[in-house]
């Protein structure tokens, strides 16, 4: 399945996908389309983009969302979803002690000079470093 989110990737857009490929559908591919983007009625599986399903709901950031959805039960998960939430919203509530660095790691990444595609590749390697910690604790 091809899914499409934002361009210019950054927390959670990446752990996002991250997950989508390793917990949901390890075929996914990604198209990275302009903020402004009309996502009804496009062919890919939209997410973290207005008027997409799978987004941020309440306080919960899209990754958080992603594991609700997919029922994906794994306490480690559940961790994760903690961190990013705390790094993509820091100014929205109580953070995980982990957040601010995962932010800087992922602001670097964002602002260096990559397309999306590296970032995400680059991204997903960090994201299963933190799915290793995160399973630790």
């Amino acid at each position: 399945m091809r899914y499409a989110t934002r361009e210019m990737l950054h927390v959670d857009r990446i752990a996002t996908a991250w997950a989508i490929g390793r917990f949901v559908d390890s075929e996914a591919s990604f198209v990275f389309v302009p903020r402004t983007k009309d996502v009804r009625g496009m062919a890919e599986t939209p997410f973290d983009i207005r008027n997409a399903r799978l987004s941020h709901r309440g306080e919960r950031c899209t990754f958080e969302v992603l594991v609700e959805m997919h029922r994906l039960t794994d306490a480690a998960l559940g961790r994760m979803g903690l961190i990013v939430r705390g790094a993509d919203l820091p100014h929205e509530d109580a953070s995980a002690p982990e957040a601010s660095g995962v932010r800087a790691v992922f602001d670097g990444l964002r602002d260096a000079d990559l397309p999306d595609d590296k970032r995400l590749g680059i991204g997903s390697a960090f994201c299963d470093a933190l799915y290793a910690f995160c399973s630790g604790l």
